[in-house]
């Protein structure tokens, strides 16, 4: 095992070295805006190039170091183009002056607070090698050590373990450097060599049509095989289909003897095309975003065989519970006599209201027997749901018909000074109000109440949005990921007329591409690199992701569930207006929260294009078009499944008139008495602990009489958790560049 493991680590030291791969990627950022980085960028390429004037190429050569390079800056201040730079980055070199920071609240003295945040995003996102550039030391050799002994000691945990600090403030440091990065085996995020990519070092555009275009892309293939037949995704852009693939003379070879410079070179052999390759209508990955609903689909049919025998057995069930008949009577007689057990009188605490009120779903805590409701705390001679002496009874009563007088208005001001009484009990973040003039068995239609959260049963497939039927799903996504990787992997090792091998200098010619996402495509790759992707199968679909995320400490304002985001997912981008629920674990419902809180991660759950784990996520906050998006959230992708169930709770809230041990007079959680019936299944619960049911409504307002497990306070609060499903928002556009 030992090896083969020296074995695979040499091969992939060969492959990533000299011609056999594609030239490595430096990324210089300087951690302060006092960090020179222009010159060190200069020094780089001198070094190289063996040129200290002139535009350098994207890619150099050099014979020296037997290494192929791009040298990237990093602009200071601009996030989304440090962002993109360090996705594609081999190595990213962080420049920190000795001079410090000058910003102030700046918490080190060497990095100001750009340099921080784009530390902690490029940690999220999966550091690649890294090392540190100390520049601007003094010449004196014992301050010099000194001073690079502090600056080393203050940054040296922003970084990994692994992380050198080198000098670099002359051209010998610089080519010391370079001398120990060329034996280097480079460190590459995970999720990178999952998918074939290309950096753009050259965007173009052909007008297909009125208002389509085919998009050029030239650059070297990284990480793995890309085939004719897979679609791309252009960061920013969407996801597109190739119309063919000119793999090109590679003009940067360190096989070449130069004359001229290299840019010459370069227009020497950018025309030179070696092999086309052109994509098989059969084969070809389909550009399938949506699902086509059928709107049939949904229509009642004539129930089949199976449904009919279930319908018998169950009226044959019901029928064997029906007490013992008099001898002579008829079936249709039979119908008409009513079982003892479906009476409601007026003396049972068990009378089921399913067919008159909402429905409960009980799971494991539902009381159905006396034994359950002792145990609930509730004793046979507590049953009954009067108040104990008649003359509290009727003094009760009198005081909730002495209410029934009372106006719309009056009610709310009497409801909003009992809440200021009760201000201390913020930490109930659900309690909502039920409308006066709106029954709540409507405004809360769609809510039911659950005995246990964590136990009681819910249909994932029960009352879907119709933004379902345009969403796929996978019936085992696990063995679905393994199926498409492997087959990923055999597209590798196919036809030479169909896959490009990594490393291969190409260009990619992406079809039917909007003309104004293309024309802003080559505005945008003066400034930072364009990135086009493969994906593999199913990846262009949309589906409901899951997203274990956390707010940035930077961002200060208060992010609203439904809101746009735009998320990085990866090498992708896309818009998109997440839900946010809690990160727990023991359940398979989640609990929907309104904000992204600070502190702790949280579940969003997205509609988007489907994105195989594991990838990392950065969240920016769209801030208009004349501002830059601002950095929001970072986290990574957790799971794709449309049956995670995410319920939004709320508490409806009820205040004691009457108390009389166990039992009271509750009024303000219903307004009309048809709502207290209709509700009457739910459990009730109070802020001190105790628990109870609702026995019947009093009078013509709202109010009703609860029995409950022990005795209860005059201060305390009578409370009904009630749930709903939660599902994202479709967002108006998929990608940023799209709107």
């Amino acid at each position: 095992m030992r090896e083969q493991k020296r074995a695979t680590i040499l091969k992939e030291k060969r492959a990533s070295s000299g011609t056999a791969s594609a030239p490595r990627v430096i990324v210089l950022f300087g951690l302060s805006a006092s960090a020179n980085v222009s010159s060190v960028a200069q020094g780089l390429l001198s070094l190289l190039s063996n040129e200290s004037n002139g535009n350098p190429l994207p890619a150099v050569a050099s014979s020296e170091y037997r290494l192929r390079a791009t040298v990237l800056e990093a602009p200071h201040g601009d996030l989304i183009a440090c962002l993109e730079m360090a996705k594609i980055a081999d190595l990213i070199i962080f420049v920190a002056s000795a001079n410090g920071s000058s910003e102030k609240g700046s918490s080190n003295y060497y990095i100001d607070e750009f340099g921080s945040q784009c530390l902690s995003v490029f940690r999220s996102l999966g550091l690649p090698s890294s090392a540190v550039f100390l520049r601007d030391l003094p010449s004196d050799l014992k301050k010099r050590n000194e001073l690079k002994k502090t600056c080393i000691s203050s940054i040296s945990s922003e970084f990994p373990e692994d992380c050198k600090f080198y000098p670099a403030d002359t051209k010998d440091d610089l080519h010391k450097f370079m001398f120990l990065f060329k034996e280097q085996r480079p460190i590459i995020p995970h999720w990178r060599t999952q998918r074939p990519y290309i950096m753009a070092q050259k965007v173009d555009m052909v007008a297909d049509g009125p208002g389509k275009c085919t998009l050029l892309v030239t650059g070297y293939i990284r990480a793995r095989n890309l085939s004719v037949n897979q679609l791309v995704h252009v960061s920013g852009a969407g996801d597109f289909q190739l119309g063919k693939i000119e793999l090109l003379k590679d003009p940067c070879s360190l096989n070449v003897k130069k004359e001229g410079d290299f840019m010459d070179a370069d227009e020497a052999n950018d025309s030179q095309v070696i092999r086309t390759l052109i994509p098989d209508p059969m084969k070809q990955e389909p550009l399938l975003v949506e699902n086509i609903p059928d709107p049939l689909e949904g229509e009642q049919t004539w129930p089949t065989e199976a449904e009919m025998a279930e319908a018998d057995r169950v009226h044959k069930e019901k029928k064997q519970k029906k007490r013992s008949l008099p001898r002579g009577t008829s079936e249709y007689q039979a119908a008409w006599i009513v079982d003892d057990s479906d009476v409601s009188g007026s003396d049972s605490d068990d009378e089921d209201d399913s067919d008159n009120g909402m429905v409960v779903d009980e799971g494991e805590q539902g009381f159905t027997n006396a034994a359950d409701r002792r145990k609930f705390g509730l004793e046979d001679d507590q049953a009954s749901l009067k108040l104990r002496d008649s003359d509290d009874e009727t003094e009760a009563e009198s005081m909730m018909m002495d209410n029934e007088n009372l106006t719309k208005e009056q009610i709310e001001e009497d409801i909003r000074k009992i809440k200021e009484e009760h201000a201390e009990d913020e930490e109930y973040p659900d309690e909502v109000d039920a409308p006066v003039d709106v029954p709540a068995r409507k405004r809360f239609a769609k809510y039911r109440g659950l005995k246990s959260f964590r136990t009681s049963s819910w249909d994932p497939k029960e009352s879907l949005p119709p933004e379902y039927a345009r969403i796929f799903a996978f019936d085992n996504f696990n063995r679905t990921q393994k199926h498409v990787l492997k087959k990923a992997l055999d597209m590798e090792q196919g036809s030479a007329d169909e896959c490009v091998p990594a490393t291969s200098y190409v260009t990619l010619h992406i079809r039917d591409v909007p003309a104004h996402i293309a024309s802003n495509l080559c505005m945008v790759a003066n400034k930072m690199p364009v990135i086009a992707c493969g994906l593999l199968q199913h990846e262009s679909k949309i589906s409901v992701l899951h997203f274990r995320v956390k707010k940035h400490e930077t961002y200060t304002e208060p992010i609203k569930a439904k809101e746009e985001l735009i998320f990085h997912v990866g090498f992708r981008q896309f818009v998109t207006r997440p839900t946010f629920a809690a990160d727990n674990f023991s359940s398979d419902k989640h609990k929907m929260e309104r904000f992204l809180h600070a502190g702790r991660f949280s579940i969003a759950s997205v509609y988007a294009p489907i994105s195989f784990p594991p990838l990392p996520l950065i969240a920016f906050k769209s801030r208009g078009d004349s501002l830059p998006p601002v950095l929001a959230a970072v986290g990574s992708l957790k799971s794709i499944n449309p049956d995670k169930i995410i319920l939004k709770k709320i508490i409806l809230t009820g205040y004691p008139q009457r108390v009389s041990k166990s039992k009271a007079a509750v009024r303000y959680m219903f307004h009309n008495p048809e709502d207290v019936r209709w509700f009457k299944p739910v459990e009730v619960w109070t802020k001190l602990g105790r628990r109870g049911h609702i026995k019947e409504p009093v009078g013509t307002h709202g109010a009703m009489k609860c029995i409950l497990n022990g005795v209860l306070q005059q201060n305390d609060t009578v409370c009904m958790s009630l749930f709903k499903r939660s599902y994202p928002k479709w967002p108006q556009h998929w990608f940023p560049m799209s709107a």
